[in-house]
């Protein structure tokens, strides 16, 4: 018996992709959408793509690349204080994809859409030369002048992290490296714990009206800790002093790098954090710790912003000085 033929590009944004539009993407029947901000709001517009071979697995679940495909948009809406409005999706399909990967791929998208209230305005459909690429253009709202900046941190002002740090660049480590002593000695619940961690991006939504309100300036934690402080810093023209027994571990990650303590480094470079960081003025940060307390997302304090331009110095316990071959994840 003969396969069923692919559906054609129509079949295909009807079948799958038009159940996800909002009010906005007039049913994917246009060439356009049309997306009004509420009075006294200004847009905030971001964009991220992910490829496979470099940003996720080909043999990942197509739902779990869905929620990481919206995911890591709606955490730059987020540290911006904005909250979501609604995405455009470019989805690029290898020569050899099939139907029901597309299926779970859609089923995942439209259930991350609906949690975050985000809903498909519009986008393209195409076939990649090369393997699939999927492409996200996130749209957002927030009251007007109160977006959170990256490059507005000053002197004084405290270091804050939301969540806690390292666990997606462990879990990546031990998708590569299962068998590795420190992997097993952990458990099959961190196990589980970090992998999840990598593969789900939480976007942390839930602190966007407080960082509006409190943060001086702020940006997602994709890229590494130590590499995404330093480019915040450097576009202010700042400094910092960084506590490394402060940054936030998750019982996971404290268990990996008691076992081996050379992964402290991934957890604090790698990438896939999507937790939020943000430089605060003294006199906010009780008011913004406590409304990120009452959203269940706990902030912790790191370090402080210094006046120099030298790059961010991170210190152990004992006040010796921690240095890192690598700040971050590199796309190039």
């Amino acid at each position: 018996m003969s396969a069923l033929p692919r559906p054609s590009e129509d079949d295909l944004i009807a079948r799958y992709l038009a159940p996800l539009a909002g009010p906005g993407g007039l049913g994917l029947r246009d060439d356009a959408a049309v997306l009004t901000p509420r009075p006294g709001h200004d847009l905030v517009l971001t964009t991220d793509a992910v490829v496979a071979g470099v940003h996720y697995f080909p043999d990942d679940p197509p739902a779990s690349l869905a929620v990481k495909a919206l995911g890591v948009n709606l955490s730059d809406l987020a540290a911006k204080g904005a909250a979501p409005r609604g995405f455009l999706l470019t989805l690029a399909l290898s020569d050899a994809w099939e139907e029901g990967w597309l299926s779970a791929f859609c089923t995942g998208l439209g259930e991350m859409a609906a949690r975050h209230g985000c809903p498909l305005l519009g986008g393209d459909t195409v076939r990649a030369a090369g393997p699939t690429l999927l492409s996200i253009a996130a749209l957002g709202e927030v009251p007007a002048g109160r977006m959170v900046r990256r490059f507005t941190a000053q002197a004084g002002d405290e270091l804050l992290v939301s969540g806690s740090i390292g666990d997606a660049a462990l879990g990546l480590r031990l998708r590569r490296e299962r068998d590795a002593p420190w992997a097993v000695a952990i458990g099959e619940a961190h196990r589980r714990h970090l992998a999840d961690r990598y593969l789900h991006p939480r976007p942390r939504l839930a602190l966007a009206p407080a960082l509006a309100a409190h943060a001086r300036a702020g940006m997602d934690v994709s890229d590494g800790l130590v590499g995404d402080l330093a480019k915040m810093l450097r576009a202010s023209g700042c400094g910092a002093e960084v506590e490394t027994a402060a940054v936030p571990l998750s019982a996971a990650a404290a268990a990996a790098t008691a076992e081996n303590p050379a992964l402290l480094a991934t957890a604090l470079t790698g990438g896939d954090d999507y937790e939020i960081l943000c430089a605060v003025p003294p006199a906010e940060v009780a008011a913004l710790t406590a409304r990120a307390a009452a959203a269940g997302v706990p902030l912790t304090r790191i370090g402080t912003v210094t006046g120099d331009r030298a790059p961010p110095r991170f210190r152990d316990r004992d006040g010796s000085p921690r240095r890192f071959d690598s700040g971050s994840f590199s796309h190039f």
